[in-house]
């Protein structure tokens, strides 16, 4: 029997690779977007869905429970970058960021649990970032938000395995997509004392996700994950040395990585 996905943020980018290619392998695909009319014509149906809007989670939901009868594996994709110096990033960016990348993957967690449970059976996995797990200069909102999803997860898969609903995290390093379109930007200020280091890192970070990977290496993940009968909590995908950094965070004393971060940068 085919397997039920629903992918958030399943439109473009990451969420549309691993909808196609889950497509291709015979699952049956969900994606969801705040503006589906906007995406006619996709390999998989696109149900409305905002993430920051429980209303709208609990009636995709439905949809999938009503249409399939069942719902086997959740993608957590949906989510937003942010830029700036925290000093200049409004609070209501910060907060809306979080509700994003952080309480929004929560509260459809929760809305898939009961069906999951039911079954007795289940799959959630999170999309964060290997930013999540460094607090990376200009992006540091982002890579708090992504890692606190790694961390609450940890938590949810000890609650979760009494149910047999399973939950991992995949941490994407850069990947070509189209996400510094839709990121939030605090503004270049003239006279901020920022201006020319956030302007140099602002640009580095464009080049790493224009240079980026194929999202097809996500999808390839993912499938291998929903395959696996026992997934670990972490995986780490993307390039070598992004990945490599997540070890050398974990070797190397506090402000000898600080200083690698910096001399990266060019701080």
């Amino acid at each position: 029997m085919s397997k039920v996905v629903l992918i958030t943020g399943g439109s473009s980018g990451i969420g549309k690779s691993i909808g196609e290619f889950l497509c291709a392998k015979e699952f049956i695909v969900y994606g969801t977007s705040r503006s589906p009319h906007n995406y006619p014509e996709t390999k998989f149906p696109i149900l409305a869905l905002d993430v920051k809007d429980i209303s709208t989670i609990n009636a995709a939901i439905n949809t999938v429970i009503e249409k399939e009868g069942r719902l086997d594996v959740l993608i957590n994709n949906a989510g937003a970058g942010i830029t700036g110096p925290i000093e200049e990033t409004p609070e209501a960016e910060i907060k809306k960021n979080f509700e994003t990348n952080f309480f929004g993957p929560i509260n459809v967690i929760k809305a898939v649990l009961p069906q999951m449970r039911s079954q007795k059976a289940g799959l959630i996995i999170n999309i964060t970032s290997i930013a999540g797990y460094m607090g990376l200069p200009y992006r540091g909102i982002y890579s708090a938000s992504k890692g606190a999803l790694e961390l609450i997860t940890e938590a949810f898969r000890m609650e979760l395995k009494g149910f047999n609903i399973n939950m991992t995290n995949v941490a994407p390093g850069d990947f070509a997509t189209n996400i510094a379109a839709g990121r939030y930007h605090a503004p270049l200020l003239e006279d901020s004392p920022y201006r020319e280091p956030y302007g140099n890192t602002l640009d580095l970070m464009n080049e790493h996700v224009d240079a980026g990977s194929d999202p097809n290496e996500m999808a390839k993940a993912i499938f291998k994950i929903i395959n696996t009968s026992k997934p670990k909590v972490h995986y780490k995908v993307g390039e070598f040395m992004q990945k490599f950094s997540i070890v050398l965070k974990r070797i190397l004393p506090d402000k000898v990585y600080e200083k690698l971060l910096m001399n990266h940068y060019k701080l």
